[in-house]
C-alpha cells in the first residue's frame, strides 16, 4: 500500500471511550507527518476529523477512509497527496481550538469530518453549527482558492428524535451555505452493520473503512478533477 501523509495531532484532554482516546503529550503536542518534497507540485487534500478520519482501532493509520482514498487517487493517476488531520475523540470545539495550527499545511481541498463526538455527548447543535461554520470560515480566510466537501453526520434514535433530527440538518445547511460538495452520510452502508464495524459498534473494521473510503471517492473524485 502506497504510503499516506499522516498527521497526528495529541492535545490534552479527558478519555471519551466511544469514539476513541486522546493520548496525554508530555509538553508539547507532538506531529508526525510525510509530506510532498518542496519540488513535488502534488496538490494536498486535508481530511479534518475524528476517530473515524484517524482510523481509531486499525492496524495501521492508512488502512482508514482517507488512505482508501490516496489509494484510488492513484489509481486515477492524479496528483494529489492526501493529509490525515484526524485525531480520535475530537468534537467541533477541539477542531475549532486547533484549525489554525493545521492550516499552516497548505490546503488545496479541505474535507471536513466533525461533529460526531458532539452528537454523541449531546452538545447543543446550535454549539455545533456555530464551531463548523468557524473552522471553514478560517479555512476560506486562508486559502479562498480551496475547494471544501463536507462529511454529513447522523447520531442513533437514542438521543431523542427531536435531537437526531436537528443534529442531522447542521450537514446540509452547513454546506448549502458555504458552497460546499456535500455527502449526507459519511457511514452509508456501514453505520449499524455488526460485521463491518469494530466490537464498539462504532468505528470501522478495516474492510468497513474500505467501504467509506469507496463512498467518498465518488463524492471526492468529480472536485479533483475540476468538475464538482
Amino acid at each position: 500500500m502506497r504510503k499516506l501523509n499522516i498527521i497526528c495531532l495529541i492535545i490534552i484532554a479527558l478519555f471519551f471511550a466511544a469514539c476513541g482516546d486522546k493520548k496525554a503529550p508530555s509538553e508539547e503536542a507532538s506531529v508526525t507527518t510525510n509530506r510532498p518534497d518542496s519540488l513535488s507540485t502534488a496538490k494536498i487534500v486535508l481530511f479534518f476529523g475524528d476517530s473515524l478520519t484517524a482510523g481509531y482501532g486499525l492496524d495501521d493509520p492508512s488502512q482508514a477512509f482517507p488512505g482508501v482514498v490516496q489509494n484510488k487517487i492513484d489509481e486515477a493517476k492524479l496528483h494529489f497527496k492526501v493529509v490525515n488531520a484526524g485525531v480520535s475523540g475530537e468534537t467541533s470545539a477541539g477542531g475549532k481550538a486547533r484549525i489554525a495550527w493545521i492550516l499552516r499545511q497548505k490546503v488545496d481541498v479541505f474535507v471536513l469530518e466533525l461533529g460526531a463526538n458532539d452528537g454523541l455527548r449531546g452538545i447543543p447543535v446550535s454549539e455545533t453549527m456555530q464551531n463548523l461554520q468557524a473552522i471553514v470560515d478560517a479555512v476560506k480566510a486562508k486559502y479562498p482558492d480551496a475547494k471544501l466537501v463536507l462529511l454529513g453526520m447522523q447520531v442513533p434514535p437514542n438521543m431523542g428524535s427531536k435531537y437526531a433530527y436537528s443534529f442531522k440538518a447542521i450537514f446540509p445547511g452547513l454546506a448549502a451555505k458555504n458552497d460546499m460538495t456535500f455527502m449526507p452520510f459519511l457511514l452509508k452502508d456501514v453505520g449499524g452493520v455488526p460485521s463491518l464495524n469494530q466490537k464498539d459498534g462504532i468505528h470501522p473494521t478495516a474492510e468497513g473503512a474500505k467501504i467509506v473510503g469507496n463512498n467518498v471517492w465518488q463524492v471526492l473524485e468529480s472536485v479533483l478533477l475540476g468538475k464538482g
